[in-house]
């Protein structure tokens, strides 16, 4: 059941969502008009689709759960996510944007979506997602080292921010049970 408070929580997170998405959609034009910039219409293009798949993402997640820490375990996710994306496309995080190295990041994206999946989206399963997606996070650093690349300090923020989704997907499954304990 859906109170009023819920009603009015969603509709402010869906305006931060997309106004957030707007807001970093325009920065880059009006740089681009102002500083000049040396963006494509290519690159404006992938910004656009990189911040409507994010935003995207997190309307459906504001239909998933009516719960704060579920909405705001997926938010932390996928910003976690949309940071590895543009700092990987934009200049590369071991090396330059063409290291083939690069592509373990986007396999670390597709571990948290596929735990995602197959946690049927559910708090307690994603919470084990996004820790077993942050320990792959870390993981890239030692193959970094291979091409004599020190990333570790992006690596582990990175890796901090899996580990606050699966600390607020734990938060939202205790929640569930102690819900669902008390209507038993």
């Amino acid at each position: 059941m859906t109170t009023e408070k819920d009603a009015r929580l969603t509709r402010m997170l869906r305006a931060v969502v997309w106004g957030g998405a707007v807001f970093a959609f325009l920065v880059p034009v009006v740089a681009k008009l102002t500083l000049a910039i040396p963006w494509t219409t290519f690159d404006f293009i992938a910004w656009a689709v990189m911040l409507l798949v994010a935003a995207g993402v997190c309307e459906i997640a504001l239909r998933l759960s009516g719960r704060l820490a579920y909405r705001a375990g997926v938010i932390v996710a996928v910003g976690t996510g949309f940071l590895i994306t543009w700092s990987n496309l934009a200049v590369g995080i071991i090396g330059d944007e063409n290291n083939p190295l690069n592509q373990i990041f986007f396999g670390v994206i597709a571990i948290a979506v596929v735990g995602s999946v197959m946690a049927r989206f559910r708090a307690r399963g994603m919470a084990v997602a996004m820790a077993v997606t942050a320990v792959a996070q870390f993981a890239t650093g030692f193959v970094a080292l291979m091409d004599e690349q020190i990333v570790f300090g992006i690596v582990t923020v990175f890796a901090l921010g899996w580990l606050l989704a699966a600390g607020l997907f734990r938060e939202a499954a205790r929640a569930e049970a102690e819900t669902a304990k008390a209507q038993a």
